[in-house]
């Protein structure tokens, strides 16, 4: 995936710790490596250019690239490596084509390999990432704001993410056609991707920025680029090739209509604490719901969603929050509000999209007007969760019904640079509102350097239902002495906070400041904690050491350090972290941490408390990845009446295993202990454990089942799902969700499961489009 890539540039270590891994279902050649020539006086192709030619003739992108319009097409060479040889020559060798006609971009991409050390699985869509895989990084507007990545495994399996400069947006979805075959060769990929799919400049001829991608997962993550790419330089966007030549082609005024049915029922024990007291099964329900997608422009396009189904096929992970006093974060998983989520993203967070929490409609409009970006969100919600920040802790109440709109502008300059604005506002039906007002800029100086910043202003008006908040306790906050119930208050607040960072292939850093006044809130974001300012300096060195210690990739040794007081001056927090971040063949990496700290909580103060942490992944074979992380050190225990430090544990497991190249089990496990240090008397300790098991009979359709118990709670989850999906938008879910409780027996201490609610859903979805 880009984002591994991504971060390996800028200054990130540590990769994605859900891995798959892969099989070649039991291919089984009797080949050699490739022979390629040395890479002495090898040249990189450094900002390539490419004028794209017409397709003469139909394509059928099946992945044989054996029709008569490839033999016309110029080839693309002269790959190079990204990593872990930089602007080398690649061990195998790699060619791709680029072609068009009124309708598709058509991509052809040729590996020539080793066929048994080929990674391909028959997967869902956007579950590639561990495999070998090949695509296009396409930028239409060639400033770095907005870069397509499209792609496919040797299987054909696509994947696709949208790249703005802060985030990698992987619930990106676009339709397009792939193809792939392995060969006694190695591997080649077709997509044809639809111009109708694409945002670009409304003129004759297009001149895109490219670059031709090709990830080799062996003895360590291997990336090649057509675009020669220079590590030193932290400006992807800027380093890309070009294309020019595509004349005469129009988005048009496209439209898509996406009708789905939802149905299914629920059932639950009548007395949730009594056993025995019998099950009741709700009547079954059907919700028809309309989502429209209209392409105003080739830039401009138009979302409506009436009655959404935004339910979740795949339930959220657990997670531990025995000992936390601040509420926890989830990730968006709803395409509606995935889609574009990148440029609502900011450092200080005003727009979290799980505040819309059950919309009965919504509406979006998102675009380009030359340079300028602009997004909009407007969205009536049926039951909006209302977030309170405190000093040390936050509450998560429930707001009743809103409507919420949200706007977005942002001028984009070259090299990653940008200023924007950002507007929220969210009002209550019961009385109350939130509203904030954000600036924010990014400038890139000097090539290596980003000085990035950002002011919020919001205005609160509380509701009053002094019944509902009536749990906040006696909380006050803010120089006035504001209450934490809600009895009608309004108050205004800020937040800001400046940043420079430095990204290169042997030094990096980043440093900053932030401050979120004790009256700040931000309804329709996630900001759990106020009344705080902190500032704090990273840096780390990189070392390439693989000609003195072949089995190592890279070594980085780093340190964080900072400190937050609040806004009366007193000192809450100062922190300081040793790390060292191996990464080493067999794509397998160790991290070690080391943390010093002091914190001022509830009144105390505690001084001295140190922990170690420890990380070890292991991508090392295309059937089995393994990880573990352990952490050992002293924590406050907050929960107490009168909070004290205790030894604290915690480890945490995951894994994936592929028995076939059809089927994968991915267990991952999470235990957490806090101890007396006197008597060793346990505070609290559990664990949780979930497993994803999933097959895929074929290309389009699959059966997952997800198993979750928690220890603290003592319950348990069983989530069965069959889907047939035809492409990102059309497609039959069916599945259930099982809840067990556990339960004691009268005649004695002897536990048993008992099922305490269930729900069976079905979920149908088509996409037309013209």
């Amino acid at each position: 995936m880009l984002r591994l890539f991504l971060s390996t540039v800028l200054c990130g270590c540590l990769v994605s710790l859900t891995q798959a891994q892969s099989s070649n279902g039991g291919l089984e050649y009797e080949t050699s490596e490739p022979e390629v020539e040395s890479s002495e006086g090898f040249q990189p192709s450094f900002k390539p250019t490419l004028t794209v030619t017409r397709a003469k003739g139909v394509v059928r992108v099946d992945g044989q690239l054996d029709e008569d319009a490839w033999s016309d097409v110029v080839p693309i060479s002269n790959f190079s490596e990204v990593f872990p040889n930089e602007q080398s020559r690649p061990p195998v060798e790699l060619s791709g084509r680029v072609m068009y006609d009124d309708d598709y971009l058509y991509v052809g991409i040729i590996v020539v390999d080793d066929p048994s050390q080929i990674r391909a699985n028959l997967s869902d869509r956007d579950e590639i990432w561990q495999d070998d895989y090949a695509g296009i990084v396409l930028d239409p507007n060639r400033d770095g704001q907005g870069m397509y990545f499209i792609a496919a495994n040797p299987l054909g399996i696509q994947a696709d993410t949208f790249i703005s400069p802060n985030n990698e947006d992987e619930g990106f979805d676009i339709l397009f056609r792939s193809g792939g075959q392995i060969t006694e060769n190695g591997y080649q990929v077709e997509i044809a991707i639809p111009f109708k799919s694409l945002r670009f400049p409304s003129i004759d001829e297009q001149t895109w920025g490219i670059t031709l991608w090709i990830t080799r997962p062996r003895e360590s993550r291997n990336q090649y680029s057509w675009a020669a790419i220079d590590q030193d330089n932290p400006c992807v966007s800027c380093q890309l090739g070009e294309i020019n030549g595509i004349r005469g082609i129009r988005a048009g005024r496209n439209l898509e209509i996406l009708p789905s049915l939802t149905g299914g029922g629920v059932g639950a024990l009548r007395d949730a604490g009594e056993p025995a007291s019998g099950f009741k099964n709700d009547r079954m329900t059907l919700e028809p719901s309309l989502n429209l997608k209209y392409g105003i422009t080739s830039e401009l396009t138009a979302d409506v969603t009436v009655n959404p189904d935004f339910s979740q096929i795949e339930s959220d992970e657990a997670q531990i929050d025995v000992n936390s006093t601040f509420a926890l974060f989830f990730q968006e998983r709803r395409p509606f509000f995935q889609e574009g989520s990148g440029l609502f993203d900011t450092d200080i967070q005003t727009v979290y999209t799980r505040s819309i929490n059950d919309p009965i409609g919504a509406a979006k409009l998102t675009g380009r007007f030359g340079s300028v970006d602009v997004a909009y969100i407007g969205a009536r919600d049926n039951n909006s969760p209302l977030l309170l920040p405190f000093e040390e802790e936050s509450r998560v109440l429930e707001g009743g019904r809103s409507v919420s709109n949200i706007l977005r502008v942002r001028h984009n300059f070259n090299n990653d640079s940008f200023v924007g604005a950002l507007v929220t506002d969210r009002r209550l039906d019961e009385g109350g509102s939130g509203s904030t007002v954000s600036v924010d800029a990014a400038a890139r100086i000097l090539q290596k350097y980003t000085l990035s910043g950002q002011f919020v202003y919001s205005n609160s008006v509380e509701s009053t239902d002094e019944e509902l908040s009536k749990d906040v306790g006696d909380i006050t906050f803010g120089k006035k002495g504001y209450t934490g119930a809600l009895d009608g208050e309004s108050f205004s607040g800020y937040a800001a906070r400046v940043e420079l960072d430095r990204g290169a292939r042997y030094w990096s850093f980043e440093g900053g400041y932030e401050a979120i006044s004790p009256t700040f809130r931000a309804d329709n974001g996630f900001v759990r904690q106020n009344n705080d300012q902190s500032a704090y300096l990273w840096q780390g060195v990189t070392i390439y050491p693989e000609k003195v210690l072949g089995f190592v990739d890279r070594i980085r040794p780093n340190v964080l350090v900072g400190s937050s007081w609040n806004f009366d001056g007193l000192q809450k927090n100062f922190f300081f972290r040793s790390a060292v971040f191996v990464q080493l063949k067999r794509q397998t990496n160790v991290q070690i941490n080391w943390w010093y700290r002091e914190e001022n909580f509830a009144g105390t103060q505690f001084d001295g408390m140190t922990r170690l942490n420890a990380m070890v992944f292991s991508n090392f074979s295309k059937r089995i990845s393994l990880g573990v992380e352990a952490g050992l050190g002293e924590s406050i225990a907050r929960f107490l009446d009168e909070p004290e430090i205790g030894n604290s544990l915690e480890v945490s497991a995951w894994g994936t295993l592929r028995p076939t190249q059809r089927m994968s089990i991915q267990p991952q496990f999470s235990y957490s202990r806090l101890s007396d240090k006197e008597t060793s008397e346990e505070f609290f300790s559990g664990y949780i454990a979930r497993t994803r098991v999933k097959y895929q009979f074929t290309r389009h359709f699959f059966l997952r089942t997800i198993v979750q118990y928690s220890d603290f709670s003592k319950s348990l989850e069983i989530d069965p799902l069959l889907t047939y999906k035809i492409n990102a938008f059309t497609a039959l879910h069916v599945g259930s969700t099982h809840d067990f409780d556990q339960f004691s027996r009268p005649q004695g201490a002897e536990k048993y499961f008992r099922q305490s609610s269930r729900q069976i859903f079905f979920k149908v979805q088509y996409l037309f489009r013209t």
